[in-house]
């Protein structure tokens, strides 16, 4: 086979962006797609197979004609590790070329202390770069805070903040890509989930407060300085209360289990989000006008953000999914109360996200693989093969 050249690997990086956000795609949907000739798709594709980036199974038989054959990763071929940190535990998975997940963990923390944590996810980089050697090519991060850089600038529900998140991958050799879990979790449902195929989206997402992005053609809108999305901490609520963001009136104060508390004069729980679970579960009277007045806010929140950023679909993830459901004629209602008059005739549909629990971890992976199919990555793992 003659070997190709640095600046030939473009076809090769759209057919393998085709595997990541496509898995299982056949060889002749690739040539369709990217309008290549028969013997074009066969060639690129016999190259990726010589250089272990894919390999190729017998699609399964449609009666008479040319058989065809899907797409895989190749057994050798580059990962990715993708992390995804939460308040009370973190994930992680092995992610292949066709977004396949492989050695799933998930372990809850011992300490929230910041440097225990981050030396726990350290510990697996190292041991995924044991187990995978040279083929482990990058780590992929999702965090609850306020990213910028690789750096954690605030993580409010975690009481962090000014982090150096590339202590996870020090002296590993390994690039760091790292992402707020809500922006993240939004990129996984325009990519392959909920909102695929709309051009403009809107992904929230409520766990402890409430985070989101907004997206076009499946692209996270970052703004100036990476840190785009808070949709927490705009001032929906009430501006008596001040967040831990520093901030007043944050709309995270009044969509998570924070709020069901004060409704119902408990203590502020110490896991907002499994108190949250505990309050859904309860039939009392007490518990139902709590969840009612939570369950308001939340779509009268998601209105205002409608009328702001005219999306084609909103996805809901997290707790969102089952506090709509708790009071969903209080839902629908505020929603619509909250619209303007022209989005009242046809709102915007909001639909429960594909991924759960898992759309932080596979929003990292896939902008893992974004990287790991760009031309320069394809071109550096051909040269060591």
């Amino acid at each position: 086979m003659t070997p190709v050249r640095r600046g030939q690997w473009q076809t090769a990086s759209d057919v393998l962006a085709q595997l990541s956000r496509r898995p299982g795609i056949t060889r002749a949907a690739v040539a369709r797609e990217l309008r290549l000739s028969t013997g074009s798709a066969t060639e690129v594709t016999a190259r990726l197979r010589d250089v272990h980036l894919l390999t190729e199974v017998p699609a399964p038989s449609q009666g008479r004609g040319r058989p065809t054959t899907l797409l895989r990763a190749h057994p050798q071929g580059p990962v990715v590790l993708a992390l995804d940190l939460r308040q009370s535990s973190w994930r992680s998975a092995v992610v292949t070329l066709d977004g396949t997940l492989l050695d799933q963990q998930n372990k809850r923390h011992r300490s929230r202390r910041a440097q225990v944590v981050l030396s726990n996810l350290r510990r697996e980089v190292e041991r995924t770069q044991q187990r995978y050697g040279a083929r482990l090519r990058l780590v992929s991060l999702a965090a609850p805070g306020t990213i910028r850089d690789n750096h954690l600038m605030q993580a409010p529900t975690l009481n962090w903040a000014e982090l150096d998140l590339e202590t996870v991958t020090a002296g590993t050799g390994l690039p760091l890509l790292a992402g707020n879990d809500a922006t993240l979790s939004g990129v996984a449902e325009a990519r392959t989930g909920a909102a695929a195929g709309a051009g403009t989206a809107l992904h929230l997402i409520v766990e402890v407060g409430l985070g989101g992005t907004l997206l076009i053609d499946g692209v996270a809108v970052q703004g100036a300085s990476g840190a785009g999305g808070e949709y927490g901490h705009m001032p929906f609520g009430d501006r008596s209360r001040l967040c831990a963001c520093g901030a007043r009136g944050c709309w995270d104060l009044d969509i998570d289990g924070r709020a069901l508390a004060r409704h119902l004069k408990e203590p502020t729980p110490d896991d907002p989000y499994g108190y949250t679970e505990a309050v859904l579960r309860r039939t009392d009277r007490a518990a139902t006008r709590a969840v009612t007045k939570v369950v308001a806010a939340l779509a009268t929140g998601i209105a205002g953000l409608v009328n702001a950023h005219d999306p084609d679909v909103v996805t809901i993830g997290g707790l969102a999914i089952p506090l709509r459901a708790a009071a969903a004629p209080t839902f629908e209602q505020a929603y619509l109360d909250g619209l303007m008059t022209f989005h009242r005739g046809s709102p915007p549909p909001i639909l429960a996200a594909t991924y759960q629990p898992d759309g932080p971890l596979r929003g990292a992976a896939a902008l893992a693989l974004d990287h790991l199919t760009s031309q320069p990555a394809i071109a550096a793992w051909a040269a060591q093969h």
